[in-house]
């Protein structure tokens, strides 16, 4: 409720590293839901360290911090009536990293499928390598998670993934969305694409035409490459 207040002083000059609220009954966990009101978006993370070499994020973001005490937060949400979580960061499936010395997305899952009033938690920006074994289990196994998967592979062409410094290669690819489909049947696939990236062929372009013909993704953003500003790329 203080944003205007917070970017008056950002705007005269002066740098907001870190915003303090009061800590009272009234305020703590509190937030203005700006979505329909039985769904909101709930940021388990902020920043990026995935460094891939056409984004900008973690120079403007900084790196990848996890946010400890989400929990608090959604049983809030839940006490004021949303039904559905959708859990976002930049990478949702690094969440915890930082702060347990492992992923703990699997168990954060859990937690929020098990809150009374939720009744469909979704989760987005699910990076392909950090897709395990245990959060396909909470796929299969929590009635509450919503069987869909946003997974963002960019490309499926193993040297243009290179450049863009991310892992993986199309046969990575084939046997892990195999894998979820036969995990998870009713699963629901969304994908982000980049075409045009420097140095990508008419062969690698149409190496991933034909990739995405195969595999049959539910939903699809493509976008032509763009130039960021400091970008390795």
């Amino acid at each position: 409720r203080d944003i205007v207040d917070v970017l008056d002083h950002v705007l005269a000059g002066e740098r907001v590293v870190r915003f303090g609220k009061k800590e009272d009954a009234e305020t703590t966990g509190a937030r203005i839901i700006t979505t329909l009101p039985f769904f909101a978006y709930l940021k388990i993370a902020e920043g990026c360290s995935n460094r891939c070499s056409y984004c900008a994020i973690p120079a403007i973001r900084g790196p990848y911090r996890s946010v400890p005490m989400v929990l608090e937060e959604a049983h809030w949400l839940a006490e004021h009536h949303v039904t559905e979580l959708v859990v976002i960061a930049q990478d949702t499936t690094r969440y915890g990293c930082d702060l347990y010395g492992k992923c703990r997305l699997p168990e954060l899952l859990r937690e929020l499928c098990h809150i009374d009033g939720i009744r469909w938690v979704r989760v987005l920006y699910s990076y392909p390598e950090r897709i395990t074994e245990e959060l396909l289990d909470v796929m299969a196994e929590e009635p509450h998670m919503v069987p869909y998967l946003d997974m963002p592979i960019q490309h499926c062409d193993g040297a243009i993934l290179r450049r863009m410094n991310r892992p993986g290669n199309e046969a990575y690819l084939r046997n892990l969305i195999a894998h979820i489909r036969e995990r998870v049947p009713d699963v629901t696939l969304r994908t982000t694409i980049i075409t045009g990236f420097p140095g990508e062929t008419k062969e690698q372009f149409n190496r991933l035409g034909d990739f995405l013909h195969d595999m049959e993704f539910d939903r699809m953003g493509c976008f032509a490459y763009s130039e960021e500003e400091g970008t390795a790329a």
